[in-house]
């Protein structure tokens, strides 16, 4: 063999490229949700499920979908530092949020229209969550009303907040769902100035149904039942002229607790603190929001430090390991939120595949905080992880 044709082998086999193939293993065939290793392993088979613009629907961004892309990218520069000879043979992954125990600090966020997704929506996630006692975070377009979930949660959910453009639809909301006894209520504010969701709209383009024979919206809402939390209220939300004062009134309104969803600044996350807010959740609506190209896992830590520790931060954006979520809580993150992940198993296996991906998640956060040294998530603190450059 000659020094040019070794130069050549030894090249390959350094490759960037060739070790992402040797990775990446052989192809996933999933025949139960059971089958699935990671939460990733359902991306294929909900993409097979579904037609071209539901898929596009979830799965896209805004603009070139950058931020959506950057959301997972930057866990890779953020490093482990791992912590041996500690006792990990038992573990607690509990947390408390305003007055509630929880067995994990992974929660479900809100994600609409969830019936386009699989027969039965909502509801099959919310049975999940109650079989894993995790939080589930109702949308405002969700495509089953909130009492239903309530019955099948087996408790109210959290719920997220699209503010109608009316103030008296807005208190006809909120009154419904705090009557039904929800703890909590997000609202998202990260898309009063609108969004350019470019590749679903090209998703769509490419789908040759006619929309109108299953419903009479891009969210799954058939046409005797509209979107159900709008019943006797226009389907007009996100007003553009909201403004901190909107937030006052809607503070005076409730008595749940109020959460702001969509801030990833330190300014906003000081007034969020100084107008009463009961807690933020840092997000950029996965990606689907504005191309900020800003990932939330980096915006998280001057939020918990302007929110000075006096209101608990959550965090969602691109979460799809247990190493991810362990370093979302090392910077400070009380609790972390899965959307296109859970939605990927609903899609593939209904309730079953949404639990998988709880289980996996789990399981995977355990390992971490056992490696790490810190078998309670009240002992994780920044000392774990290191902020660099990516590796990879």
């Amino acid at each position: 063999m000659n020094d040019s044709r070794r130069r050549f082998l030894r090249y390959l086999a350094a490759s960037p490229l060739l070790a992402h193939v040797r990775a990446q293993g052989p192809p996933v065939t999933l025949s139960s949700a059971k089958d699935a290793l990671s939460v990733m392993d359902f991306e294929e088979p909900a993409h097979k499920a579904l037609p071209p613009a539901h898929w596009g629907y979830m799965a896209s961004g805004v603009d070139d979908d950058l931020t959506l892309k950057t959301n997972m990218a930057a866990f890779k520069r953020i490093q482990l530092r791992p912590r041996r000879l500690v006792d990990v043979s038992k573990t607690d992954l509990s947390i408390e949020l305003f007055g509630t125990t929880w067995e994990s600090p992974i929660f479900l966020c809100p994600v609409g229209g969830q019936k386009m997704f699989h027969p039965e929506g909502e509801i099959a996630v919310a049975r999940a969550a109650r079989a894993k006692k995790s939080i589930q975070i109702l949308s405002t377009v969700t495509t089953s009303s909130v009492e239903d979930v309530g019955k099948a949660l087996g408790r109210p959910p959290w719920y997220q907040l699209y503010m109608p453009t009316t103030w008296d639809a807005t208190e006809k909301m909120v009154r419904r769902v705090e009557e039904c006894g929800c703890q909590a209520l997000a609202w998202t504010v990260d898309l009063l100035g609108g969004r350019n969701t470019e590749t679903a709209e090209r998703f769509r383009r490419q789908d040759t149904r006619n929309c109108l024979d299953c419903h009479t919206n891009n969210r799954g809402g058939r046409p005797d039942a509209a979107l159900p939390m709008f019943a006797g209220l226009a389907q007009t939300f996100n007003p553009p002229a909201a403004t901190w004062e909107y937030f006052d009134r809607l503070r005076k309104l409730t008595k749940m607790k109020l959460l702001l969803k969509g801030l990833d600044n330190r300014e906003d996350a000081r007034l969020a603190r100084e107008h009463g807010a009961d807690g933020i959740i840092v997000s950029n609506h996965g990606g689907r929001a504005a191309e900020t190209l800003r990932a939330t896992i980096e915006c998280l830590p001057e939020v918990v430090d302007a929110a000075g520790g006096q209101i608990p931060v959550l965090v969602d954006g691109g979460f799809r390991r247990g190493t991810d979520v362990y370093k979302a809580l090392a910077l400070g993150a009380r609790a972390v939120g899965i959307g296109r992940p859970y939605i990927y198993g609903l899609t593939a296996f209904g309730q079953e595949g949404v639990e998988q991906v709880l289980d996996i998640l789990r399981a995977e956060l355990t390992l971490t905080m056992r490696q790490c040294g810190t078998p309670a998530v009240k002992e994780i603190s920044r000392a774990a992880v290191i902020m660099g450059e990516a590796r990879l």
